[in-house]
């Protein structure tokens, strides 16, 4: 009989745990002490250098707020990486200006960053010329 409730009783401290767990963000957001909606973002400022760990600020009326942030250190795009793109296949080589483009469209800006609608990249030229043929002739022939 013992067995029994402590079984009930386990099942209840589970059924309690799972339900905690469930609450929406909305309801956490408000343990944060924080019931501002209207949040604005700046960028991602870095500790040290250019690129990796750091922080963003953000205030609303008279709060303010320091989140963590990560800046990729192969990320040296002039747009920022608050703003995401969809970019465009690259298009052919110019023979004035040895460089090609292509065009990317804003898909979201983070954190109310200001982006641009449509940026374009440019990369130089490969001096290479790839063959298209990888096999090799005769192979598996006889």
């Amino acid at each position: 009989m013992q067995v029994r409730g402590l079984l009930l009783l386990l099942a209840l401290i589970l059924l309690a745990a799972t339900a905690e767990a469930g609450k929406n963000k909305k309801e956490k957001a408000k343990k944060d002490g924080s019931e501002c909606e209207d949040w604005r973002w700046g960028p991602c400022v870095p500790n040290s250098k250019d690129c990796g760990l750091g922080y963003r600020e953000g205030t609303c009326k008279d709060e303010s707020k320091k989140l963590k942030c990560k800046i990729p250190c192969n990320w040296k795009k002039k747009f920022g990486a608050d703003c995401k793109y969809k970019f465009e296949s690259w298009g052919g080589c110019s023979a004035q200006t040895g460089v090609k483009t292509r065009s990317g469209i804003l898909k979201k800006a983070l954190y109310n960053a200001q982006c641009e609608e449509i940026v374009y990249v440019t990369k130089p030229c490969s001096s290479k010329i790839k063959s298209k043929s990888k096999g090799k002739k005769g192979k598996g022939k006889d």
